[in-house]
Order: C-alpha cells, then structure tokens, then sequence
C-alpha cells in the first residue's frame, strides 16, 4: 500500500523548488527555516528519494525531483482550477497530450497524427522534437505522452516500453534530376557517390549499413543527418543521394525536384508510436496508438 501523500509538504517542496533555497521559500511561505528544512526531510523520507542535491550552495533538483516538480505543479493547478470551477468563474481547461518525435520522421506524419489527435478530441498539444535518448528520458519521466520513432530500443532500454508499429514502406535513393543516369546499372551505379545518409539513432542506417555490404556498394558518406527536411534541402542542391520512403518526397518528386534512382530491396522505412508503462494513461494517447496508422 502507497503511503498518504501529506500536501502541506508537498507544497513546501514546490515552493523551495521555485525559489531555488529553503531560505527565500521560508521567507515566501513565512516559516522559519529551520522548520522548513525539517519539513523537506520528512518528505523526502516518506516518498524514499532524494528530491533535491547540494552544488555549491545552491538547491539542484534530481532527476526524481524534477519528476515529483511537475506534479506537483500539476497537482497545485489542477487544484486552483477545481476550485474556480465550482464557483462558476472558470471553464475546464482542454485537456492536454504531450507528443515527441524524432527530427528523422517525416513532419507529413507529425501533422496527421496531430489531426488525428484533434478528431478524438479537442486538446490542447505539445510538440517536442529532438534525439531518441532525450526523448525517451521525457517519456519515461512521464512528461511526454506519445513518441514517434524509427528507432525501438532494445534490451533493457526497452523495458517499460510499448511499441506499436504504424507504417512500413520500401526505401529507395533519392537525388536531383543530374544523378538520373544512376538509374542505369543500379544499384551497382551507387558506388563512390555522394550520400546524405541518416545517423546511427536510425535503424534505417544499420540496414543501409547492412544492405551496403551484401552489394558490395562503397557508400561516399558525405554528410550524416537525421533531419529529414534537412536531407531533402541538401538532396535538391545537388549535394548528394537520399534514402528515404515515397511519402515523404512526393511534393519534390512531383515538382522535379528530386527524381527516384532505384528502389532498396529488403530495405524498409519502419515507424511506431511509443508509450510508456504508467498506472494513470493519458486517454488522448491511449486512442491515438490504438487507431492511427498510416
């Protein structure tokens, strides 16, 4: 059985967390600080963590710390709007869904899944974009919702984590209409020429890696991005070959910007959405990853 949360404590922890020292909370709140201290102590006593860390005489919150900030901020708000609620002066703020994806995943994909969330219900969303390390920290600090990745974790990294995959295409390499003539002899063709390939926080890497090798293909690695919008820019300029699926060069394929040189056979483009395990789901994201697919 979970201990009984006492809030005047928690309030006291959120207090010195936003001041940054128990002595200007003890003077915002009008306690001393001796007091105040003691108070922190037995919190962090009754939950078993340490909430704050000592760096030259400043209060640095921990990793558990930052986690039991946000909801207590949470926690305060939600408080302070019941209460507006109930005396008829405030509507219920929308409720809120938290997403990340990876800079590797098509902003095509990003801007469904975002309208898809609209069509479940009104929502009020924030988008974080960013490396897959970062973002599952977010997501298994429960301040994300919702990621979006080509990338699964393995082993213990995946624990906690539940996958579900939402589209899977073939690859194949893109370029500016003057590479058209790779198209002969490919993928043989590919050998020595300028490549904008992804970084190693892809899979689709690992497998052009992989497919590279069995084909007996030198990759000329010019440039490493996992920036899609980026790879596509740089793709137009004439700097180099793309491997990426159809979806997401269909406006510059049909605007002649980038032209098709050849498919990658056994070399897929794989996305899924991620949640992790927590007792109390965010209903948006649970409907989310249940029905969209692309």
């Amino acid at each position: 059985m979970n201990p009984w949360i006492n809030y005047h404590h928690l309030f006291y922890f959120k207090t010195i967390a936003e001041e940054g020292a128990v002595l200007k909370a003890a003077s915002k709140l009008r306690v001393g600080q001796p007091t105040l201290s003691a108070q922190l102590k037995q919190f962090e006593e009754s939950l078993g963590v340490q909430l704050f860390e000592r760096q030259h005489k400043k209060l640095i919150l921990t990793e558990q710390g930052k986690i039991a900030f946000d909801y207590a901020k949470n926690i305060f708000r939600m408080g302070s709007e019941m209460y507006e609620v109930l005396h008829d002066r405030l509507k219920p703020l929308k409720p809120t869904l938290h997403l990340g994806a990876l800079d590797s995943v098509p902003k095509q994909i990003v801007l469904q899944l975002v309208k898809h969330a609209f069509r479940i219900s009104p929502c009020q969303i924030t988008l974080s974009e960013g490396k897959s390390g970062e973002l599952l920290r977010e997501l298994f600090a429960h301040r994300m919702d919702l990621m979006v990745t080509n990338f699964l974790p393995t082993g213990a990294d995946a624990r906690g984590l539940y996958p579900k995959s939402i589209t899977k295409k073939n690859v194949s390499f893109y370029g500016a209409p003057k590479f058209k003539h790779l198209r002969k002899g490919f993928p043989k063709s590919l050998s020595g020429v300028p490549m904008i390939l992804p970084t190693y926080d892809s899979q689709l890497r690992q497998d052009l890696d992989h497919w590279a090798k069995l084909n007996q293909i030198e990759l000329n690695i010019v440039i490493e991005s996992q920036d899609i919008s980026v790879k596509k820019l740089m793709a137009i300029n004439e700097m180099g070959l793309i491997p990426t699926a159809t979806h997401t060069v269909t406006g510059q394929v049909l605007r002649g910007e980038l032209a098709e040189i050849g498919q990658l056979q056994g070399v897929y483009e794989e996305l899924y959405l991620i949640t992790a395990q927590r007792k109390i789901e965010n209903p948006i994201a649970s409907k989310l990853k249940d029905s969209f697919i692309v």
